[in-house]
């Protein structure tokens, strides 16, 4: 399925997935809508027009220059990732952070399930600021202002690379449990000094896990949940190091450990 679209979302529950891992960003308008990039990306929008975009001009569809409607003139599920050939084609578009919400509640209660948990990973960057998105305290108020007003607080988890953001929420919002992103090969105490509190989890690249990193998150509280573990050889040595948790686009592979 489609990556950050609803019916790739609801498909994801149908496998048994218990967390919604998604990426969300920011439009010209201030709305919040579910993306891997700040832009279209060429390995899988069309433009309004139906054209594949070239990698050379991806930037030029930023997503911070559109209004959300204008976003919708984009489709995002008709080209096939290159690196996911088995991906099912269909017709999608960047949804509203606020409607992938209201769909995987609905469907969670339709089909009798526990409701999910949303880890939501802030797309910003210093560099990017007015450019790619607007300052992180704008971003955070806008996904927050969601979060709260769907009443999932308590089922959310917010990630970042950008510890800005992390420490914004940290401060305004101390109930929000949060997950620091790494790719770093910097030492552990470096990146949590860095961002300055002891984050709920830390989520490094799954290559930099090891027993040593599992055994000091541990012993200050802290659950560790690598990403992208794709390979069930990568996932079984994480699982007996003893990794509390694991990102996955493959979430079907998981289930069948």
């Amino acid at each position: 399925m489609p990556e950050n679209t609803i019916p790739g979302f609801l498909r994801a529950l149908d496998l048994g997935v218990t967390t919604l891992e998604m990426d969300v960003v920011v439009t010209k308008d201030h709305r919040v809508i579910c993306s891997h990039e700040p832009w279209f990306s060429h390995d899988i929008a069309l433009d309004p027009s139906g054209i594949e975009i070239k990698e050379e001009n991806e930037k030029n569809h930023r997503i911070y220059a559109m209004d959300y409607t204008n976003t919708q003139n984009y489709d995002v599920g008709l080209k096939l990732h290159p690196r996911f050939p088995d991906q099912q084609k269909l017709p999608a578009h960047k949804p509203l952070l606020e409607d992938v919400i209201d769909s995987a509640e609905y469907h969670a209660g339709e089909k009798k399930r526990e409701l999910p948990y949303y880890n939501i990973e802030t797309k910003t960057t210093p560099e990017g600021d007015g450019i790619f998105h607007p300052s992180p305290e704008v971003f955070v108020d806008l996904l927050l202002e969601i979060i709260y007003e769907k009443g999932i607080a308590e089922r959310t988890i917010i990630q970042s690379f950008d510890t800005r953001t992390l420490q914004y929420i940290h401060i305004k919002h101390p109930d929000i449990k949060l997950a620091l992103l790494i790719e770093n090969d910097k030492s552990i105490e470096h990146n949590i000094q860095a961002l300055g509190f002891i984050p709920d989890i830390y989520s490094p690249d799954f290559t930099l896990v090891n027993a040593n990193l599992i055994a000091f998150c541990h012993r200050k509280k802290i659950e560790v949940i690598p990403w992208t573990v794709n390979e069930l050889s990568d996932m079984k040595v994480l699982i007996l190091l003893g990794v509390d948790g694991l990102i996955s686009d493959y979430p079907d592979r998981f289930k069948s450990l």
